[in-house]
């Protein structure tokens, strides 16, 4: 088969899978052939080798499930990173990337300072701050090591070196230790929220989406003891869900936080809180 005969058959296969089954094929295609989109469509006559097909053939399967893109090809792009992404491992949002630009904004170049990212994953926020801040040094946490390995392993494919990781739980890693920044990504959703049984959170790993039976757990944590890891004057930032902002931001006022801030994500509602301590 041609490029463009197996990128036909693949999009009817996975035309009940959503509206995106079109690139959804070229990028497992490109992936099956250890190439580029680009490549597919300056050359969509060229022949597949037979060896191929079965591969390319099971990612389109895989994907038809329902299976992520991401875990398919083990890879997601974040803030112009390209991090290898495993099911130990959130998926890196584009949503995300609005804490990096507000810890960016309160990180002046030129200059040191110590930063933390609890429950760091696959090392995405960590990483994107330390790529854009090299005169800083990073500390990620992160409970689960299968999950710390990955970032580990993106740390060094990338070649970031200004950067740390310890095993443990939110502060624990941290010992006495204080930063100039601390933030985090926590677990948010609703123990029942039907969300997570639809789309890629159906792959992704429970214990990184939700905290239990109280959605703001994790939250509670990362706000009530922030105080204790933070120089005078140093910031909090937090990604919470879509309905929590005001929640959020009654938690830090509780915590005599001040400064308190809200950022709006693409969809006008506020997605990242943060203050001052």
């Amino acid at each position: 088969m041609t490029i463009v005969e197996s990128i036909k058959t693949a999009i009817r296969q996975l035309a009940a899978s959503g509206d995106n089954a079109s690139l959804e094929a070229e990028i497992l295609l490109a992936h099956a052939l250890g190439t580029t989109r680009t490549h597919l469509r300056t050359w969509p006559q060229r022949k597949i080798a037979a060896d191929i097909i079965p591969r390319f053939n099971d990612f389109i399967q895989r994907r038809a499930t329902g299976e992520p893109i991401a875990y398919i090809t083990g890879t997601r792009e974040f803030w112009s990173l390209e991090l290898q992404v495993t099911p130990d491992v959130l998926i890196p949002r584009a949503e995300t990337e609005l804490l990096v630009e507000c810890a960016l904004a309160r990180l002046p170049t030129g200059r040191t300072a110590r930063v933390a990212d609890l429950g760091t994953g696959s090392g995405a926020l960590a990483l994107a701050i330390a790529s854009e801040r090299p005169q800083c040094h990073v500390v990620a946490t992160e409970v689960s090591a299968a999950a710390l390995a990955v970032a580990q392993a993106n740390a060094r494919r990338l070649r970031i070196a200004n950067i740390e990781f310890r095993l443990g739980a939110w502060y624990a890693p941290l010992g006495d230790a204080r930063f100039d920044l601390i933030v985090s990504n926590p677990p948010y959703i609703a123990q029942h929220d039907p969300h997570l049984q639809q789309g890629d959170l159906r792959f992704e790993p429970r214990d990184a989406l939700t905290a239990g039976a109280d959605e703001f757990g994790a939250l509670k944590i990362l706000i009530g003891e922030a105080s204790a890891h933070l120089l005078p004057g140093a910031w909090l930032l937090v990604e919470h869900g879509y309905d929590q902002g005001a929640a959020v931001a009654e938690l830090l006022r509780a915590q005599c936080a001040r400064d308190i801030f809200a950022v709006k994500d693409l969809s006008g509602r506020a997605r990242v809180c943060g203050g001052r301590y």
